[in-house]
């Protein structure tokens, strides 16, 4: 594949892609079993502890047990329940998870043992593939909202209206990040954006948008320490609290193929892809990034993101609801914004004729320089005046009594009124506590 162009579909069929589509969805049912395993792996030696190790080998066919018993068990519905919304909104989410990797490249073109038919190592591959990824990931959240709008309860009700929120709030900072990658490449196509990062892998030339992507990613699939939705501690189970067997286990299925998505999404974007990391990549001019080695490259980059869920699940403790949107709010929109206006200069002048490097480096010290102004001059908040002592509280106004209003206090009563102050040396020999202030100071 030529860098800059997308990849070439002209040699296949029908049948080609129903067999890539076919493999794709083994690749992910698959992926989520040994997602599962690995998670319990991973924080079991975390809280040092085994994890799951009875059923198999290393314990891999507990998932695969979990699994059966989800499909075996007790299938309930909600009386109050909108059965049709009910049953659709688990559908939702998991049809639209599987969407995002039809344009996600596996590698590049590969041949068929045995034949000399080649094709692209993707489904399928447009100029906005990007932006057809994040109509998926906004879809999908339709399935959050209505599962906890149909349930009819009170805390998926929660869950749902909490998960609004935070995907509208994290997906557009993550959009934001993903901008930077479009000014960089200059193409939305997935293919042609890890044929740009054949010199550099893009999470160099932009760390900034790299670390709001992942920060964002994390919130993007209601994962610790941003699983708001499904709080157990507050809300139960979220909006999945009237779930259970299979409509249970879809929207758990929706979970874990959406941190495969986002991993992949992150590979394509800003690790290169496909592509072998340096210097595996420079071995016999690029022999590792051609035929069936990519596919290995491919994948050890989404488990290492895999593990980085894990990690940050295994870390970090779930934040406050207020937290959590002053975060994704006033910290991560603001600097993706701040970045992409940097990188939208330097790109003009890196491109554009007639700038010298002087203007570029004047530019920046001037944007730094209204930054930290800005900063440093913001106006704090004033502090409101403390508010005036509240009048004495009369308990028998009314004429009995009655308890204090907050912010009111009961006066002293008249018993705490004559116990003395103070002690004398002489008072300590025996004189009682309870006598007359006057009699224990003579």
């Amino acid at each position: 594949m030529i860098p800059g162009v997308h990849a070439d579909f002209s040699q296949d069929n029908g049948w080609t892609f129903l067999v890539k589509a076919v493999l794709i969805l083994v690749f992910l049912l698959t992926s989520v079993l040994v997602a599962i395993w690995f998670e319990r792996k991973v924080v079991g030696r975390m809280q040092v502890r085994p994890g799951p190790n009875v059923h198999g080998p290393f314990g891999l066919l507990q998932s695969l047990a979990d699994a059966m018993k989800l499909l075996l068990k007790e299938d309930m519905t909600v009386t109050a329940a909108d059965k049709v919304v009910y049953l659709l909104a688990p559908m939702i989410s998991v049809f639209c998870s599987l969407l995002v990797f039809a344009v996600v490249p596996f590698g590049p073109e590969v041949r068929l043992p045995f034949t000399d038919w080649s094709t692209p190592a993707q489904l399928t591959d447009f100029p906005v593939a990007v932006l057809y990824v994040l109509a998926c990931a906004s879809v999908g959240v339709y399935g959050i909202v209505l599962g906890g709008w149909s349930s009819g309860s009170t805390y998926p009700l929660l869950g749902s209206v909490r998960s609004t929120a935070q995907v509208i709030s994290y997906e557009l900072a993550m959009g934001l990040s993903l901008v930077s990658v479009f000014i960089l490449a200059g193409t939305m196509s997935t293919s042609s954006i890890v044929n740009e990062q054949t010199g550099r892998w893009f999470f160099i030339p932009l760390l900034p948008a790299f670390v709001i992507y992942v920060i964002s990613m994390i919130g993007e699939t209601n994962r610790l320490p941003f699983d708001l939705p499904e709080a157990e501690g507050e809300l139960v189970s979220g909006y999945m609290t009237e779930y259970s067997s299979m409509k249970f286990a879809w929207f758990f299925l929706a979970e874990y193929i959406n941190m495969l998505n986002v991993s992949a999404v992150c590979v394509t974007l800003f690790l290169g892809g496909w592509r072998a990391p340096w210097p595996l990549s420079a071995i016999n001019d690029g022999m590792l990034n051609t035929g069936w080695w990519p596919l290995l490259w491919f994948l050890v980059k989404v488990w290492l993101l895999m593990f980085v869920f894990v990690w940050v699940r295994g870390t970090l403790l779930r934040l406050r609801y207020d937290q959590f949107m002053v975060f994704g709010w006033k910290v991560l929109i603001p600097a993706a914004l701040g970045w992409l206006v940097v990188l939208s200069v330097v790109q003009y002048v890196r491109i554009g004729d007639g700038v010298s490097q002087t203007t570029l480096i004047g530019v920046l010290v001037a944007i730094g320089v209204v930054v930290v102004a800005t900063v440093m001059f913001w106006p704090s908040k004033k502090v409101a005046p403390a508010a005036p002592p509240p009048a004495e509280f009369d308990a028998f106004a009314g004429g009995f009594p009655v308890p204090p209003m907050p912010g009111q206090e009961l006066p002293p009563s008249p018993r705490a009124r004559r116990r003395p102050v103070t002690v004398s040396v002489d008072a300590a020999d025996g004189a009682d506590a309870d006598s007359d202030p006057q009699e224990g100071t003579r």
